[in-house]
């Protein structure tokens, strides 16, 4: 059963990769619906990652472009500055994840010291540490200062797009699933009572949040060789509103509803270009009415069967039942 499950999911995995490699190369899909389907998948990444800290962990980030923008330049840097033309395309894997591990050594600097107190300093930390990135970027005049960054090849095509939300999809499923995911639910549940069981809840929310910055710089990455060029404005604190409303409108702690929320959002806003600038006026918007009307957004809390472990099989014909310790170290002394 287990093993049908698997061989399943992995079918599945790879039907999506030809399908991402050979419809637009065979012409089938429309450019726009390529380009639309490369920016719903991008936000997946993000809101995936995002919902690892404000959903699962149950703190309260709010500067995730931040990160996102770190690995974007840097991406671009190493494409453009860096990189021989002819290495570009070869290259790519390891300039996103140069991109993702540039957003995690600033997630770390963010994170050591906001999680040394409790409370909802996370949230003024990372506010700040975005706009903070934002006016660094503008004041840098090799990276274009405010006009913005250009000259990135165009790398980003459907098969990465589809192959990094996989593989997004496939390490937090496995992560939130693991007796490391226990302790961050734990954390989220009560940070108190999670250290009297020996949780290290400080390691574990500096892992947490390292995760989500990585993610969110690949996610920058694959943007910025999407569109070739790139500015401080399209990392300010108005897309880290859009990435909080696709987390809670798909739903806090939950990999389904990060999907839905990121579909959903992304087609949205699209339905909505003929409006112009007011569209952007539907992301606070839409968070205002969320947190009133629906908190828990379409999938709070819950999730699909095709992203939960298998259940113990009786007569044990399965795998045994889950570790119960929660701890990522060694019990604490008095």
């Amino acid at each position: 059963m287990i093993k049908g499950k698997r061989f399943l999911i992995c079918l599945g995995a790879a039907t999506l990769l030809a399908l991402a490699w050979g419809l637009p190369a065979a012409g089938v899909l429309n450019p726009y619906v390529v380009q639309i389907l490369m920016y719903v998948g991008i936000n997946m990444i993000l809101t995936l990652s995002l919902n690892l800290v404000n959903g699962y962990m149950g703190e309260f980030s709010v500067g995730h472009a931040g990160f996102m923008g770190i690995g974007a330049y840097v991406a671009s840097v190493l494409t453009v500055a860096v990189l021989p033309r002819a290495w570009t395309a070869l290259a790519f894997p390891a300039v996103l994840v140069a991109g993702g591990a540039a957003a995690a050594v600033a997630g770390l600097v963010v994170a050591y010291p906001s999680f040394r107190t409790r409370g909802d300093y996370l949230a003024i930390v990372t506010l700040a540490f975005n706009m903070i990135v934002k006016s660094v970027l503008e004041n840098i005049s090799w990276l274009g200062g405010p006009r913005g960054y250009l000259g990135m090849p165009r790398l980003t095509t459907l098969f990465w797009v589809v192959a990094w939300v996989l593989f997004t999809l496939w390490m937090l499923r496995n992560l939130v699933y693991s007796n490391f995911g226990r302790g961050i639910t734990a954390i989220r549940e009560d940070e108190v009572a999670a250290n009297l069981t020996s949780v290290d809840t400080r390691r574990l929310k500096l892992y947490a949040f390292l995760i989500s910055a990585f993610f969110a710089g690949v996610a920058g990455g694959l943007y910025a060789h999407l569109l070739q060029f790139i500015n401080p404005r399209s990392f300010s604190i108005l897309k880290s509103t859009d990435m909080l409303v696709m987390v809670y409108l798909g739903g806090m702690g939950s990999l389904t509803g990060s999907l839905l929320g990121a579909t959903i959002f992304t087609v949205l806003l699209e339905l909505l270009r003929p409006l112009g600038i007011w569209r952007w006026v539907v992301g606070p918007l839409l968070l205002v009415l969320l947190m009133i009307f629906r908190p828990q957004g379409i999938m709070g809390f819950k999730e699909a069967g095709l992203f939960k472990p298998a259940a113990p099989q009786p007569g044990g014909g399965g795998p045994g039942p889950p570790a119960p310790a929660l701890a990522a170290g060694p019990p604490r002394g008095n």
